[in-house]
């Protein structure tokens, strides 16, 4: 059954791509940077592109910091992190040496390749993701043509269970999270044609 989803504003992130794919397969979305009505949704989005450390600062100048980990924590609101976002939920990253949410025993650290003529770096395309543990995010979900990523850090999980999907660019990587209600792709869904449709609809559904 499907919830008003909200996709929340904190100046970094392809907002209206997200909404207009929720738009496509029938789900209504606010984009919102209003702590209150983050307080009060059914279900979040957390998009995001560009650094670390403006995001964290960005998040707490609009009073969302708080809010999200209260939304999140305690409240048991469903969240989806895409990109960025889903940087946001590691305890630490590199770029800026700032905190993050730390809802995830993980760090945030930037890509290392040995063969920079094969491998460039940020990691921009079309990959593909390996499921680690059944989820009812990947329902029906076709894999074969992959999803679109666009990074040029990446998340390291501590605990293994945490990871829900994994892709290799000459190394295998974190490109999926999830633990109870929190969940997070570091690929973009609302750019990946039919499979990032299908995973944003099963999102709506959870």
């Amino acid at each position: 059954m499907h919830q008003k989803i909200t996709i929340v504003d904190y100046g970094m992130g392809n907002l209206h791509s997200v909404k207009r794919m929720f738009a496509r397969i029938g789900v209504e979305a606010i984009i919102t940077s209003k702590w209150m009505d983050v307080r009060d949704s059914e279900k979040l989005v957390l998009p995001g592109v560009g650094h670390f450390k403006k995001a964290v600062e960005n998040l707490k100048e609009l009073k969302l910091w708080d809010c999200l980990n209260i939304s999140v924590l305690e409240k048991k609101i469903p969240i989806l992190g895409i990109c960025l976002g889903m940087q946001l939920m590691a305890k630490f990253s590199e770029e800026g040496y700032v905190n993050g949410l730390g809802w995830f025993d993980a760090d945030v650290v930037k890509f290392k390749v040995n063969d920079t003529l094969k491998y460039k770096v940020p990691h921009i395309g079309w990959n593909q993701v390996v499921i680690n543990k059944p989820s009812p995010l990947f329902n029906d979900v076709d894999l074969t043509s992959g999803f679109y990523f666009v990074h040029s850090y990446h998340i390291k999980c501590h605990k293994q269970e945490d990871v829900l999907n994994e892709t290799i660019y000459e190394n295998s990587f974190v490109s999926g999270i999830q633990k109870e209600n929190i969940l997070g792709v570091q690929y973009h869904p609302e750019k990946s044609h039919d499979a990032g449709e299908q995973l944003m609809r099963n999102f709506a559904n959870m």
